[in-house]
């Protein structure tokens, strides 16, 4: 049987079409070997900052609790934390995370709890009940950490960075004279020290690098001298001297800085009770030399030592601290002498009143009495006839009817201060 060209041609399209359709069917059916699983890496801490007191410069951050897809909790291992020091000038924040890493030098690393299976997390709006929490020697996910540096001499290197590859761009001329010059001001044409963490995972493998932040490597002001302690009944006050001398030869011809004037010294505040330990009482520097301290606890002992502190672009510096001055509080402030007091005749007995004093260290009241005589009334001796102080704002003196008293009352605190005497009353019981 004969087919016309046609007719073949229709029978060899169908054939090719059914043998498509056939491996299309077997190709979608057929499994291929399983993907590797989503490498999570930890997000960089958000909060880095640092600040620098004499030769130390101090850092705190905040641990990675999230990866950068937003799963919790993070893929994380440790935070290491990187330092680079940069000629004056240079913006850190153009440098690249490549950068930070290769060039700068990994000053610390804090180990940090890590989880069992890294694929395991969670998604942000998810409960975490049934995810492991994570585990090890490390500190907790999202604790606050802190690192020092002491700026030693290798701090001081300046890190040479190769420059952009850009053909167009002119060559910088060399200046014989660029090492020499005059003294310039506080914080002028210094280097500075860049500093950057970043989590590492389980694997190794790195997250992105944090935010720079800066820390000028100029000279730190000098501390200033120990401060004087006074303190009333509510309050401490702490001042020092402002004034920094400079001795100068007297054959020194006179001087001028050149650039532009020095920054503003302030000062910071802190608590030398534990001279290994001090702590900051001034969340933010003082303009003027004074610090009021309203920790007033009768027998404790409180230490005090003052740094001088100067804001150079965004950094805060602090200079050594200063000597430390110590004073032990002891109460030696009388109560206010009690007021209103009144008094009521009745019969063979003479009730008195009076209004209540407000100190909180207040142990009581003791009641005055005398007999007149001629004279003032103020001139008459007064005993007491409370052997102990009262707590209670009246009391009743029993007497004989018909002859009169003089009647005042003091007040007395726990430390045994005892107030003037109220105003006199006199009075004659029935």
């Amino acid at each position: 049987m004969t087919h016309s060209p046609r007719t073949l041609q229709r029978k060899m399209f169908s054939a090719v079409f059914a043998v498509v359709v056939l491996l299309v069917v077997v190709s979608c059916g057929k499994k291929g070997p399983p993907l590797p699983p989503l490498l999570k890496v930890p997000t960089p801490p958000p909060d880095l900052v640092a600040s620098r007191r004499g030769d130390i410069v101090d850092l705190q951050f905040t641990l990675p609790s999230t990866n950068t897809d937003g799963t919790r909790p993070a893929n994380v291992e440790r935070v290491e934390v990187y330092a680079l020091t940069l000629p004056p000038g240079a913006p850190p924040q153009a440098l690249s995370d490549a950068q930070i890493t290769k060039f700068g030098t990994r000053i610390d690393a804090v180990d940090v709890k890590a989880p069992r299976d890294p694929n395991l997390t969670t998604d942000p709006d998810d409960p975490s009940d049934e995810v492991e929490a994570p585990e090890g020697t490390g500190l907790d996910q999202g604790a606050i950490a802190r690192v020092e540096e002491a700026l030693g001499d290798d701090a001081m290197e300046i890190v040479k960075l190769p420059p952009p590859v850009d053909p167009l761009a002119p060559k910088p001329k060399k200046n014989a004279d660029s090492q020499e010059g005059p003294l310039l001001g506080f914080g002028t044409d210094a280097p500075s020290r860049t500093y950057a963490v970043v989590g590492i995972s389980t694997r190794g493998k790195k997250g992105p690098v944090s935010k720079r932040v800066v820390v000028p490597l100029t000279a730190p002001p000098p501390p200033p001298a120990a401060p004087k302690i006074n303190y009333g009944e509510r309050e401490i006050t702490v001042t020092w001297p402002t004034a920094i001398s400079i001795d100068v030869a007297a054959d020194v011809l006179p001087s001028r800085l050149l650039g532009p004037p020095p920054p503003p010294i302030e000062y910071t505040v802190y608590d030398a009770t534990d001279p290994q330990s001090l702590v900051k009482l001034t969340a933010t520097p003082l303009s003027d030399a004074k610090y009021t301290d309203t920790r007033i606890a009768w027998g404790a002992t409180r230490c005090y030592t003052v740094r001088a502190t100067v804001r150079v672009a965004s950094a805060t510096i602090e200079s050594d601290a200063g000597p430390p001055e110590c004073t032990t509080l002891v109460d030696t402030f009388a109560p206010a002498a009690p007021s209103g007091l009144a008094t009521i005749a009745s019969a063979g007995a003479i009730n008195l009143i009076w209004e209540p004093n407000t100190e909180s260290d207040l142990a009581g009241y003791i009641v005055l009495r005398g007999t007149p005589h001629e004279g003032a009334i103020d001139s008459i001796p007064l005993e007491p006839i409370t052997p102990a102080p009262i707590i209670e704002t009246h009391f009743t003196d029993a007497v004989a009817s018909g002859i009169a008293h003089v009647y005042a009352v003091v007040a007395v605190d726990r430390a045994g201060n005892r107030s003037a005497a109220s105003a006199r009353q006199v009075e004659t019981s029935r």
